[in-house]
């Protein structure tokens, strides 16, 4: 659609997407089959690969560009992945020349700087001021900045609407919104809060085409946004303090007022199901997925409070235009013709 599309910002440019819309690199769920249909629907995805093999992120890599020859990035996590793996998880994205690099918790400049070296775009997903200026500080091309409604691992506590702007003020780079975005309404509202774009993980997680299991799927579609909780009690394969945002369970009933304060090395190792010969453990930070099998329901069913706004699984093709569609009723209510300009230029 290119510029004729009013909702056209320069992020757009920079990702060769139609639309400014960027798929969150869920773990496990962001596989080829739900990048590739984002990016054919005009949006850009990233492939959630943390903790996954060399072999299998070439393989998702090749998988997306046998369906697409759009732009992609893939997400990989330095802090959360022994630092052997996370060489070798580089090393390949690198290898195959993948169009972007999407970092998130800790800032870890080095691997900026070893990203930026193969000329592949660096996106920094934070959840706060201080770590929005240290990512571009490292050189960061983009930041997204995360607010506390938003679904899995959850870096920051202040809500997006609040944080968005402070963010857009503290850096010169282009900045994307994420936690609370599923919805044109709220395209519009991170656009006039100086974002160029919105970055959604719990709208993609209820497609077809995403690697969850149809239990936890359904169960989003079930939710209301009261039905999310904010625990470090899914803790098993991360590092401590490191807070996520669930759909409540048995799990996090049993933990009552008890929802913070767990150490992963703590937890007894029980296990409650299985991914191939993969043993999955209660507490875990794994999500279910389609591949799993066993207690899918004592799992981290990962969701956003923006969950309460998701009411049925359908394609991300769909997802995508019920977005633009909204976004672009609501700037004709609001009588606008074009998304804000933006005075950054991409050197």
């Amino acid at each position: 659609m290119g510029t004729k599309n009013p909702l056209h910002t320069p992020i757009c440019d920079l990702l060769h997407c139609d639309y400014p819309i960027l798929q969150a690199g869920m773990g496990g769920v962001a596989r080829a089959e739900l990048v590739a249909a984002v990016v054919q629907a005009g949006g850009y995805g990233f492939l959630g690969m943390v903790r996954e093999t060399p072999e299998l992120i070439a393989g998702e890599i090749k998988a997306v560009r046998a369906r697409t020859n759009g732009m992609f990035g893939v997400n990989l996590i330095p802090s959360a992945t022994d630092p052997a793996l996370f060489e070798a998880e580089l090393a390949v994205c690198l290898e195959h020349h993948v169009h972007s690099l999407c970092f998130f918790w800790d800032v870890v400049p080095d691997a900026i700087a070893r990203a930026k070296a193969a000329d592949c775009l660096v996106v920094y997903q934070v959840g706060s001021v201080r770590d929005a200026i240290a990512a571009e500080e490292a050189g960061a091309d983009i930041i997204i900045a995360q607010g506390v409604e938003a679904g899995g691992h959850v870096r920051g506590t202040v809500s997006s609407l609040v944080l968005l702007p402070q963010i857009v003020d503290a850096v010169s780079v282009p900045v994307v919104a994420s936690g609370g975005f599923a919805s044109g309404e709220s395209l519009v509202a991170a656009l006039a809060l100086g974002a160029q774009g919105i970055h959604c993980g719990t709208a993609f997680l209820a497609t077809e085409e995403s690697f969850a299991h149809s239990y936890h799927k359904r169960q989003i579609v079930c939710a209301e946004s009261k039905d999310t909780v904010y625990t470090d009690a899914f803790s098993i394969n991360w590092p401590p303090n490191s807070p996520v945002r669930v759909l409540r369970n048995c799990i996090t009933e049993d933990l009552g007022f008890h929802l913070t304060g767990h150490n992963p090395d703590d937890i007894r190792r029980v296990e409650i199901a299985r991914e191939g010969d993969r043993p999955i453990y209660r507490y875990s930070t794994d999500s279910p997925l389609k591949n799993m099998t066993g207690n899918i329901e004592e799992l981290a069913l990962f969701a956003g409070q923006v969950a309460g706004s998701i009411g049925n699984i359908t394609t991300a093709k769909d997802r995508i235009d019920t977005i633009m569609q909204s976004a672009h009723r609501t700037m004709k209510r609001m009588g606008l013709s074009a998304a804000p300009r933006f005075t950054w230029q991409w050197a």
